[in-house]
């Protein structure tokens, strides 16, 4: 299909409601595609239709890291939550950024798929952080409204290294 430009966050578009997806037909499949597509090309964990101009309720997400297979979520909600994690997270469309952001460890979700169909399906760990972080972007909402500071590569590498320094330092007798 197509790789499509992704939006960054001074782009009104990111910040607004998405409609609902009525019409399952060839339009929806080629953005489905195009999301996939354009997320692969990113080496993205997920990618939802706002971040590349379309106010739609429509998001892909990487299930599974090694083989590279994508999960289509048309329509999303999430219907339960439990627990909570506190990890870094970045954005496609907050290039070169990242922060620090509580999620819950677990959720569920319900979506239509491609053609309409409702189903459910689970996320852990990252893939809980994954369908939480592009379900916001559904309602207008980026992950740096959660993180107290955003950092650079060139602050998480100093930290990485700190850290590293300190854990030595520990071991020594």
């Amino acid at each position: 299909m197509a790789i499509r430009t992704i939006i960054t966050r001074e782009d009104p578009t990111l910040h607004k409601k998405c409609h609902p997806v009525t019409r399952f037909d060839q339009k929806l499949w080629d953005l489905l595609d195009d999301l996939k597509d354009t997320l692969a090309q990113a080496n993205g964990v997920g990618l939802a239709a706002p971040q590349v101009g379309i106010l739609r309720r429509a998001v892909v997400v990487v299930t599974d890291l090694d083989e590279g297979t994508m999960l289509e979520l048309v329509n999303p909600e999430i219907i339960e939550q439990r627990g909570e994690q506190d990890g870094l997270e970045g954005c496609l469309s907050l290039p070169g950024l990242w922060g620090y952001v509580k999620r819950p460890e677990w959720v569920k979700v319900r979506a239509q798929d491609r053609m309409g169909e409702w189903f459910e399906c689970e996320g852990e760990a990252l893939s809980a952080r994954c369908f939480c972080h592009e379900l916001a972007h559904l309602d207008g909402h980026l992950y740096d409204e959660l993180a107290g500071r955003l950092y650079t590569s060139a602050e998480l590498d100093a930290m990485a290294d700190q850290e590293a320094e300190e854990e030595q330092r520990e071991e020594q007798p």
